[in-house]
């Protein structure tokens, strides 16, 4: 039998649904029930294989697996036919279906039937998949069923052509998932485009964005093209759009809505860009404050993804921290290194509350002061945790016992940044560029941590 999966049962009969679900089930597999194709449609994102009767009121099997099809062809769907029927589930197989079966069924052809279908669905995706990860250059690693969902649901709007707005804590891997929904897209032969919103000084960030032409402002001696040009065809993804400048979201906003912009001192410009935006804030109660244009923020989230945070997907950390260690070791000479499991069991249980970015801050180090051999748990004792890097407390020697997990996080967080801006010499710039922050999301940590020192 093959690994456990997702299968969706339609039937507007509750007796046949109530048995394939039970029969499904049993053999350990997750089953979503739908009595209608309308109601199918509202459940199929989850599935890895739908089985579907062909004689339903309102829309049939041919006109469910149309629609399925047309939103997403790598599904496998699988017809339940009435004895006299093969003649228009010959034809389903010419639209498209995996397969189909005749009422009354035998229990262990349709077992057979419904397990390949799902054995092809995963072929089929592992297959995407490696053609997507030859175009960004890595793996992607998504072992814990938090991060098959969220892929799941990149390789479906990725060729829906509309913006998205995905959000998650820093470090979790945000512009990872733009790079993603760029590269199962159809723009994928044009250019895929970062901008920073926080990296861009508020008086540059039009410039940068739209382009100039000659003349338009002092020191303008040669026309630039902005990044939209840049991007077009393509994607543009907006890295930090909550630190964008609301006098600059104006104007983002007009060229989402009509889709042209006007570079500085020149003429309106048509343009064709999907934008994809990304950040570690709630933009939604930005919104309602104030702090970020509301009718801005419903443009962006057309569709919006959360990922997850590290401590939310476990999972994934041994296969993300081997990865890492082949990545570095051979970066640094030393071939693909390998970690001992006792090393792989207390990076679990960390907390990682600077998520994938903070555990591949650790391993990088750990290999940099590697000598030969495998990785183990006295190296990461000695080189990280004597270092500060995966300490839970403000400073190496508090203790963190009898504090709640949210509590141990933020202790955790209060000394790595309090650690950060002592190496920078108090430099908030600096301090933010080394953790990967904005200079705003600093300052806020730091009057949160109360470590903002007097003015």
């Amino acid at each position: 039998m093959i690994d456990p999966g997702t299968i969706l049962v339609v039937d507007d009969e509750p007796a046949v649904r109530f048995t394939l679900t039970e029969l499904f089930s049993d053999r350990g597999h997750r089953v979503l029930a739908a009595g209608s194709g309308v109601e199918a449609l509202e459940l199929f994102d989850d599935a890895e294989v739908v089985l579907s009767d062909l004689h339903m009121p309102a829309m049939d099997g041919l006109a469910l697996l149309a629609e399925i099809t047309a939103r997403d062809p790598s599904l496998p769907v699988v017809l339940l036919t009435a004895h006299g029927s093969e003649r228009v589930a010959v034809q389903a197989l010419k639209a498209g279906a995996y397969d189909y079966l005749s009422k009354p069924f035998d229990i262990d052809e349709l077992t057979v039937t419904i397990e390949r279908a799902l054995e092809a669905r995963r072929l089929r995706v592992a297959s995407r998949r490696s053609a997507v990860e030859r175009v960004i250059g890595r793996p992607v690693i998504a072992h814990s069923p938090q991060m098959r969902r969220l892929l799941s649901a990149v390789e479906r709007i990725a060729t829906r052509d509309v913006t998205v707005l995905v959000r998650g804590e820093t470090g979790t891997g945000k512009e990872l998932i733009g790079q993603l929904i760029h590269a199962h897209s159809a723009r994928v032969a044009r250019p895929m485009v970062r901008f920073n919103c926080a990296a861009i000084p508020a008086e540059l960030a039009e410039s940068e964005l739209f382009g100039h032409v000659k003349g338009a402002f002092t020191g303008a001696t040669a026309a630039k093209r902005g990044f939209f040009a840049q991007a077009e065809g393509g994607t543009l993804i907006l890295d930090e759009i909550g630190e964008m400048p609301l006098n600059i979201q104006a104007t983002l906003l007009r060229a989402l809505q009509d889709g042209e912009i006007q570079p500085v001192g020149g003429g309106l410009e048509r343009v064709d860009v999907r934008i994809v935006a990304t950040t570690n804030r709630d933009l939604a109660a930005d919104a309602k404050a104030g702090r970020f244009r509301e009718d801005l923020y419903y443009r962006l989230a057309v569709v919006e993804l959360v990922v997850p945070p590290l401590r939310e997907r476990r999972k994934d950390i041994p296969a993300l921290a081997v990865e890492f260690a082949r990545r570095y070791g051979e970066k640094f000479g030393l071939g693909p290194l390998e970690l001992e499991p006792e090393l792989r069991d207390a990076l679990i249980a960390e907390p990682w509350p600077g998520n994938v970015r903070q555990l591949e801050n650790a391993i990088a180090r750990l290999a940099a002061l590697a000598v030969s051999g495998p990785l183990g748990l006295a190296d990461y004792s000695d080189r990280i945790g004597a270092g500060g890097d995966t300490s839970t407390g403000a400073d190496d020697s508090a203790s963190t016992e009898g504090l709640s997990l949210r509590e141990q996080v933020e202790a955790f967080e209060r000394g790595v940044v309090a650690r950060a801006l002592a190496e920078q010499g108090g430099n908030q710039s600096a301090t933010a560029r080394a953790l990967g922050l904005s200079r705003a999301s600093l300052i806020d940590k730091l009057k949160k941590y109360g470590l903002l020192g007097p003015r």
